[in-house]
């Protein structure tokens, strides 16, 4: 195996480490805390580095761990975990790291690794991971675990409790969703009527553009200086499954910052891709989306599709932003992971009942046959609103297309 893979397989076992030591810290396997409080009082286990070679392997699938009442970083497993062919021992970790590069480095299935995540108590805030820290696996009551055995100089010490947050492995890389926030998205009703709108341009102008100011209402008040994009609301959205409005095509417009605060306020236009009308929404830059959240399977069984990608493109790849007609009324959640579809093509069985009657007929008949769908790539939600999510392609293995079918990993 390369050094680039392995340094992925590496990075993808950090992340697995995380979301197991937060499973562990909790009494069931559901509604985890990843960011739980680092100190217990519990002695751990006595962990042995893994002997297991550096091939294709798996958890030992002799059935549940059942933890000692004292001993509450220990995961409860359910089924076997297969481990990535090739997954390495140890690995450290680099800075771009994120936690599904470091996951699927150590895991077939990155989603899985709550499971085998272990929390170091001897590590401070052993819940994030920093560049620089080394995760191994290791064995632990019989079964195969990753943990931080070594951490980094990127954490403070025990006497401070800050924690540098900023320098910590994300889950996913945020300059991959940096669109999102700012050009072209799916805006729900009641998200596009919480919005500042532009009530006038300054001047003799009927639009906006680059170098003009805008005068705007409505939304919460904000600090001059704050920078938002301006979305012209475009055709509406509907779900393909019933026809339901699920919201509007944000289409982007350009950046501007606030020069003045009141009511209304005037905003600076800076850059412009078109021209800015009254009755455009404005979006501030700062919106949170957290990117410390663990991958995993779905909650509930979900069956939806793909409605909308930010930016328009045809062909969907990977890290680009697609929108789903599912959201948190059916139980998505950030950190979810879905397998993409492709819908199984429709063909005629020239053989079926006798329609097939030699090479010199004509064949006009034939059973309509629907061939299976086949999976295409793997997304992982980052968003959710009532009825639509955002979500990342972490990995495409084909074309992902516009209506593809989203469903639980399998």
């Amino acid at each position: 195996m390369s050094p680039d893979k392995n340094r992925l397989n590496t990075s993808l076992g950090l992340a697995v480490i995380a979301l197991a030591a937060t499973m562990a810290g909790c009494s069931t396997m559901s509604k985890l805390n990843p960011f739980g409080s680092d100190d217990s009082d519990a002695r751990p286990p006595v962990a042995t580095r893994s002997g297991t070679p550096g091939g294709s392997s798996s958890v030992d699938p002799g059935g549940s761990v059942q933890p000692a009442q004292n001993e509450p970083n220990m995961v409860l497993v359910s089924q076997a975990v297969p481990l990535a062919s090739g997954a390495p021992e140890e690995y450290t970790v680099q800075v771009g790291d994120t936690l599904w590069d470091i996951a699927a480095t150590f895991l077939r299935d990155p989603w899985y690794w709550p499971e085998v995540w272990y929390v170091n108590p001897q590590v401070e805030n052993p819940h994030l991971i920093y560049p620089g820290d080394v995760l191994a696996l290791v064995t632990i009551d019989g079964q195969q675990r990753i943990t931080n055995i070594r951490a980094s100089t990127y954490r403070l010490s025990p006497t401070a409790r800050v924690t540098p947050l900023a320098e910590s492995i994300t889950s996913i890389p945020y300059e991959r969703i940096a669109a999102f926030l700012s050009k072209g998205l799916v805006l729900e009703k009641s998200q596009i009527d919480q919005l500042p709108y532009i009530l006038s341009t300054r001047g003799d102008h009927l639009m906006a553009s680059a170098g003009n100011d805008i005068y705007i209402r409505g939304g919460q008040p904000s600090p001059n200086g704050t920078r938002f994009s301006v979305v012209h609301i475009g055709d509406e959205l509907r779900d393909p499954d019933d026809n339901a409005l699920l919201g509007y095509q944000g289409i982007y417009v350009g950046v501007g910052a606030q020069s003045r605060g009141g009511d209304p306020a005037t905003i600076a236009l800076t850059d412009t891709n078109r021209e800015a009308l009254a009755g455009d929404r404005l979006i501030p830059e700062t919106v949170d989306i957290p990117l410390n959240f663990f991958p995993k399977s779905p909650d509930l069984n979900i069956e939806g599709r793909i409605i909308s990608v930010v930016d328009g493109v045809a062909l969907i790849g990977q890290y680009q932003v697609v929108v789903l007609n599912r959201g948190a009324r059916d139980g998505l959640a950030p950190g979810d992971v879905l397998s993409v579809f492709q819908a199984g093509e429709q063909i005629r069985d020239r053989f079926a009942g006798g329609s097939f009657l030699g090479s010199g007929s004509r064949i006009m008949g034939g059973e309509i046959v629907t061939l299976p769908d086949e999976q295409a790539g793997t997304i992982m939600i980052f968003k959710v609103y009532d009825r639509i999510g955002y979500a990342l392609v972490m990995e495409a293995t084909s074309d992902i297309h516009i209506l593809d079918a989203v469903r639980n990993p399998i």
